[in-house]
């Protein structure tokens, strides 16, 4: 057996003896001295505990079996035996399983079991390691793993141990956070140290590689930019916070020392710049390299005006990252349009242009782009005063870096669009962005020879400071050479800043230039040939021609329809489309994706018009497919948490009819999800009003009854106009479900004044025998049958109230009711021992004990239970439950917090003070079941099968009357609520006396 062999036996047997429970501190030393021996790994310190000491070349797999180690010693070794090993002095020995000492670093097998390090530390999501990923962090970064990655043979293979690499790099900040779970992060394993740390070891990466790269080397290091763009370290933002970590913020300092330096190991390191960003493989990853690049120069990004050195300077670290301007490079498009598609500002402008000067065909390819951008009529009109500045900036730059009268200068003064948008930009209507077009009219005019002046230039406002600035730029400009004649040395471009000399003979130069360029005037336009050349055609000028007349001619049509469309005239103003799919609908009031802050202004224009188009849209889709049913819930959401934070008008009225008609239109799922909502606690009164009468007109929709009350509130006021008297005196949210109520419960006791002679069967027999028509005969036409019988279509059968009762409303309501007054009680009673600040009340305001809501909860209860008698499960099912309902409701406390508020001299029977309110609807429910059961059948059902509950409601209801009518009062008692309280009360009483008078002597008392 060869040596190998023998030391991965070995191996394994001790990775057999760690899995088992070691009793001695000596023989675990001696077992992991094998492992790291047996890897060349073993400190010297440490030979003594090794028996078995291999004194051969070869070692052993280290991915092989490493990984096992370390999963072992993490969750078996250290847990049991850290604290004693850090009193013996072994956990070095530990810690050379997951980073080897300096003394191991330059092998391979070292670098490796970093590697494997990283991984098995980063797989315990609940235990990791701190102190040995801060000490693997530090020991061995990026560029040493790298090393280590790039000394496998097989390409394949590398590239796979390198993407590896990179996520469990890139991992770090989140699984420590995800472990630590809250608590205190080390500042070096948090995201804005650990990042902008391994920025800067990519960096000293890029540079150790850069004077022996070769092709597989640019692909792995594309690897890391685009894993960098991924996490977010390249931001294009020019003011970036202290916790953003950003690339270039923190590697820029050391690039600039970098390319300063003289010699091959600058010119090797710019190569390699400019070969991997040419390299990387999106051209949103190059986007987003180049864009923040250009935010992290801070002198350019300064609000006051840089200075032709600091523009020189930076362009030198373009230069030497991007490498040289050139249209010929695929890098090009992506830089052109970084710098063309965003405003970056006039320094930025300098800085650009100063960059792209240095090479000729670059500059003009460059102003073909700039003039394109800027003659676009599009941009003219509709771009921001800033966006105006900084191309007209960066167009007069361009074209002054080329002498006067060159070809170049003359193609872009003769250009048919040149000429065109500066007649555009004349009739603009804002002066400081009609005053960018003037600027560059002149100067470009005066660059070919030709004299051209606006006039009224005088001044600061209005971009006349800026267009002074422009022409002092225009003359001195920020670079030292011409594009034609550029000085290079063996290094590049001369580097530093201008001495004097140069810039006063950079200034004589541009003399001619200052002297063409007409100073300003004091209003005016008038134009004056300063030469006449043979070959000159007036066609070719830029003379312009004063008008005739004073006053300016009326628009036409077509102008008016231009001007009214003219987007400039509504900054700000998004017309909102009308929806026309309920998805869409739900949008407006409920944006799953986040409020954007530039949508945050329509935000109102959007909920106005979901509440104009919801009702009529909700209706139409009723019998559309299953749109509606996919959509309800969604919808139920957003407009129930809706709130008038705008002031629409009519708000409350049209929020109200498109929850309702959701309701009526798909009762099978918005009424139970309604009903959830309804016991939640994140609603206000409000909020579950809506819910309420919702349920309650949505039902009465369902059953074709009258969702609305015939009778008006009375309005006291005679002096309002009549249509807002009309307004004002429409009967609420709340005072329609109680006007409602009270037809059903005034029309349920006054058929107990009906003729006794309904109830005599002799009478009542006479009456249908007068009454009673015969039905008629009809003839059944028979159709003729060809042989081929069509199934024929039938429209899609309309749900009713009835079918849908029990199973969606009601019963829903009332155990969800139940449910949650349990947990309600369970609470009160876990805090009443407390003192009174510190005990919990069900009954607060805006909660559902509270008798404002609960109160209206059973009104709602009292109109379903109505529209519902004629549904199959009225008698037995859902006349029991709603009568309890009411018993319990309005006989007993419910709630410590009403208990608190009883006076000892209250008269309400039981000493209990109860709101009149509540009462009042508690004693409606129960007409509306008693008198129900009457007209079903009789009140047998009741009367038999639930004899205790019905006994109950005659005796609440007989003491409520017998307190009232002894001069008793209730809580909130007064006004409507008492003629109501007394009302419900004696019909309560006249409803049991009619079923206990039938059915008294068969009802079984079990009390």
């Amino acid at each position: 057996m060869s040596t190998n062999t023998e030391s991965e036996v070995s191996v394994q047997e001790v990775i057999n003896h760690l899995r088992t429970p070691i009793h001695d501190i000596h023989n675990l030393v001696r077992l992991l001295c094998v492992p790291l021996e047996a890897t060349r790994l073993l400190p010297p310190q440490y030979r003594k505990h090794d028996a078995h000491s291999s004194e051969s070349g070869k070692v052993i797999d280290v991915s092989k079996f490493i990984p096992i180690l370390q999963r072992i010693l993490l969750e078996a070794v250290l847990p049991t035996w850290e604290p004693i090993l850090k009193e013996e002095g072994y956990m070095p020995l530990i810690q050379q399983y997951f980073c080897p000492d300096d003394s191991s670093t330059s092998s391979t097998a070292a670098g490796i079991t970093a590697l494997c390090a990283y991984s098995s530390i980063l797989s315990l999501s609940t235990q990791i390691k701190l102190d040995m990923l801060l000490k693997l962090t530090k020991e061995y970064p990026i560029d040493r793993l790298y090393k280590t990655i790039s000394e496998i043979p097989d390409a394949e293979r590398r590239s796979l141990a390198w993407d590896d690499c990179l996520r469990n790099l890139f991992a770090v900040p989140g699984k420590v956070a995800n472990a630590l779970a809250g608590r205190v992060i080390p500042p070096l394993l948090a995201m804005p140290d650990y990042n902008n740390n391994l920025s800067v070891r990519c960096e000293y990466l890029l540079y150790s590689l850069s004077s022996t790269f070769v092709p597989d080397d640019i692909s792995l290091l594309t690897h890391v930019f685009t894993k960098l763009v991924g996490v977010g370290m390249f931001p294009s933002s020019v003011h970036l916070s202290p916790s953003q970590p950003s690339f270039f913020r923190s590697t820029l300092p050391v690039i600039r020392q970098r390319l300063r330096e003289n010699g091959s190991g600058s010119r090797a390191y710019k190569s390699l710049w400019s070969t991997l960003m040419s390299s990387l493989p999106s051209l949103l990853t190059q986007r987003a390299v180049v864009a923040s690049l250009f935010a992290s120069l801070d002198s350019m990004s300064a609000s006051d005006a840089c200075s032709g050195s600091s523009a020189s300077r930076e362009a030198l670290l373009l230069q030497g990252v991007l490498g040289e301007a050139s249209s010929d490079t695929k890098l090009w498009q992506v830089i052109t349009a970084v710098i063309l598609n965003r405003t970056w500002g006039q320094n930025y402008a300098r800085l650009f242009v100063c960059w792209i000067s240095r090479n000729t065909r670059a500059l003009e390819t460059f102003i073909s782009d700039v003039l394109g951008v800027w003659t676009s009529p599009d941009h003219v009109k509709y771009s921001l005063l800033s966006q105006h500045l900084y191309m007209s900036a960066l167009l007069l730059l361009s074209i002054t870096q080329f002498p006067c009268s060159s070809p170049q200068v003359e193609a872009v003064a003769l250009s048919p669009s040149f000429v065109s948008a500066v007649g555009t930009y004349i009739g603009h209507t804002d002066n400081s962005i009609r005053r960018c077009g003037m600027l560059v009219a002149e100067i470009v005019a005066s660059r070919v020879g030709k004299s051209l002046d606006f006039g009224d230039w005088d001044g600061d406002d209005d971009g006349r400071s800026w267009a002074r600035e422009m022409r002092v730029l225009c003359t001195w400009g920020d670079t030292v050479s011409s594009p034609r004649f550029e000085v290079r040395d063996d290094i590049g471009i001369h580097e530093g800043v201008s001495s004097n000399d140069d810039v006063q003979g950079n200034l004589s130069q541009n003399l001619p230039l200052e002297s063409q360029v007409s100073p300003p005037r004091s209003s005016g336009i008038r134009t004056t040939d300063i030469r006449t050349d043979a070959g000159y055609d007036s066609d070719d000028s830029l003379t312009g021609y004063a008008s005739p007349s004073a006053g300016s001619p009326s628009p036409t049509p077509s102008e008016l329809l231009e001007i009214e469309q003219d987007p400039t005239l509504h900054v700000g103003v998004k017309k909102i489309s009308r929806p026309v799919y309920l998805a869409q609908l739900g949008t407006l009031v409920r944006n799953t994706q986040g409020l954007d802050s530039r949508e945050e202004s329509h935000e109102a224009e959007k909920i106005e018009m979901a509440l104009t188009a919801g009702e009529d849209l909700i209706r139409r889709k009723r019998d559309f497919g299953t749109e509606l049913v996919e959509n309800a819930a969604n919808l139920v959401y957003g407009f129930i948490v809706l709130n008038n934070n705008y002031e629409l008008e009519d708000f409350d009225d049209k929020r109200q009819r498109i929850v309702t008609a959701l309701v009526a239109c798909c009762p099978k799922v918005v009424a139970p999800c309604m009903i959830e909502e309804f016991f939640k606690s994140q609603y206000s009164t409000e909020q579950r009003f809506v819910i309420l009468n919702a349920l309650a007109m949505g039902a009465r929709e369902l059953a074709s009854l009258p969702a609305h009350s015939s009778r008006t509130v009375p309005f006291s006021s005679t002096k309002l106009r009549p249509g807002l008297h009309q307004k004002r005196s429409v009967a609420g949210l709340q005072n329609q479900v109680e006007l409602l109520l009270g037809d059903i419960t005034r029309d349920a006791i006054d058929k107990s004044r009906e003729p006794v002679t309904d109830s005599l069967p002799e009478f009542n027999r006479e009456r249908q025998l007068r009454i009673r028509k015969a039905g008629r005969v009809t003839e059944v036409v028979q159709r003729p049958n060809h042989g081929i019988v069509l199934p024929q279509p039938h429209p899609p059968k309309a749900v009713t109230y009835t079918e849908v009762a029990a199973e969606y409303f009601i019963m829903p309501l009332i155990n969800r009711f139940w449910a949650f007054l349990r947990d309600e009680q369970v609470r009160e009673e876990r805090t009443a021992h407390r003192d009174t600040l510190f005990q919990y009340r069900g009954a607060g305001t805006g909660l559902i004990l509270n008798p404002v809501i609960l109160s209206h909860f059973l009104r709602t209860m009292a109109i379903l239970v109505h529209a519902s008698r004629n549904g199959p499960q009225w008698l037995a099912v859902i006349a029991p439950e709603a009568l309890e309902l009411a018993v319990t409701l309005g006989s007993r406390q419910i709630s410590l917090a009403l208990s608190d508020q009883v006076n000892e001299t209250s008269s309400a029977p039981g000493g209990r003070k109860d709101e009149a309110a509540v009462l009042t609807s508690a004693l409606d429910l129960a007409i509306i079941v008693l008198d129900g059961s009457l007209e079903q059948d009789g009140g047998r059902t009741l009367s038999l099968e639930h004899a205790v509950l019905l006994l109950s409601v005659g005796e609440w209801a007989g003491e409520v009357f017998k307190v009232l009518d002894s001069g008793g009062r209730v809580e909130g008692m007064g006004g409507t609520y008492e003629a109501d309280l007394r009302r419900a009360a004696a019909g309560v009483v006249l409803k049991f006396q009619e079923l206990a008078s039938k059915w008294r002597r068969s009802m079984v008392d079990v009390r």
